[in-house]
């Protein structure tokens, strides 16, 4: 997936507006054969876009004021804007890496298809007790997935 450009040829691109950095990089790129996707620039129509982007189960999409130079960082210039779902998940099993954030793997209740993950963002008490449940419960990898080199705990029930 394509959608900006920093550098080229030894330049640094980063103080051009965006629209003339995607520009630059359809240049570029020009998708052949679907070996690289071009994320085109679409003006207007946030809230039907962002319908058509959940419609297709992608996981967002990405708001950037056409003038804005790249900074890295936080910035007021582009916002990132997730879907999601509300609905209630089995819990396939939780993975951690030191540093950072713990994942809960999930399935859809009934199947035990995995579905996705998602950041477990409880204080440290229940995650600590969370991961505890789920280290007593240990199992193989959910159907389909492979155990991850980092600490996985799989869990039913």
């Amino acid at each position: 997936m394509a959608f900006d450009i920093l550098h080229l040829d030894g330049w640094d691109l980063r103080s051009l507006p965006a629209l003339e950095r995607k520009a630059m990089l359809w240049d570029l790129v020009k998708p052949r054969d679907g070996i690289i996707q071009y994320s085109q620039h679409v003006e207007r129509g946030g809230a039907e876009f962002y319908a058509a982007i959940d419609k297709m189960g992608l996981e967002g999409m990405v708001s950037k004021r056409r003038d804005s130079k790249y900074r890295s960082g936080n910035s007021t210039a582009w916002l990132k804007t997730k879907a999601f779902t509300i609905d209630e998940y089995e819990l396939l099993g939780v993975e951690r890496e030191a540093g950072k954030p713990a994942f809960a793997l999930m399935a859809e209740r009934g199947t035990g298809r995995y579905v996705g993950s998602a950041f477990i963002t409880l204080n440290r008490g229940m995650r600590e007790r969370l991961w505890e449940r789920v280290r007593e419960h240990v199992g193989p990898p959910p159907k389909g997935m492979r155990r991850p080199a980092t600490q996985c705990g799989s869990s039913r029930g």
